[in-house]
C-alpha cells in the first residue's frame, strides 16, 4: 500500500424518522450509525474562509480520497470523523471508473465548521 493511504476514519450515518408530515429526515440523536475504514487519504483542500456577520465561524475544507480498487459506502448525507474533527460531506461523492469496469477510487469534499 502507498504511504499516501495510511489513515482511518469513522464514517457516520444518521438513523432516520419521519417528521409530522409522514417525510423521513435524518436523527442525528437515535440510529446512529459508524463505520471505521482504513487505508485512506485525508487533504486539506481550498483553504479556509471565516463568516463574522452573525458570529465568527472558520469553514475548512477537507479532500478524501481512496487508493485504486477501493470503494466506500459513503454519502452526502453522511458526516466523517477524522483526526479529531466532525467533517460533513459537501455535495455528491465522486466515484471514478476504472478501465473495464468497477470503481478506480472515490473522491469527496468534507467540511469541518467550527
Amino acid at each position: 500500500m502507498s504511504i499516501l493511504y495510511q489513515q482511518a476514519l469513522t464514517i457516520v450515518r444518521p438513523g432516520i424518522r419521519e417528521d409530522e408530515y409522514g417525510n423521513e429526515k435524518p436523527d442525528w440523536a437515535t440510529g446512529v450509525t459508524r463505520i471505521p475504514v482504513d487505508g485512506v487519504n485525508v487533504q486539506p483542500s481550498g483553504g479556509s474562509t471565516e463568516d463574522t456577520d452573525d458570529r465568527q465561524v472558520t469553514v475548512t475544507g477537507w479532500r478524501l480520497y481512496t487508493p485504486r480498487g477501493m470503494d466506500l459506502d459513503l454519502r452526502e448525507t453522511d458526516r466523517v470523523e477524522f483526526a479529531g474533527m466532525t467533517l460533513q460531506v459537501t455535495g455528491k461523492v465522486a466515484r471514478w471508473p476504472a478501465p473495464g469496469g468497477g470503481i478506480h477510487h472515490i473522491e469527496a469534499d468534507l467540511r469541518e465548521v467550527d
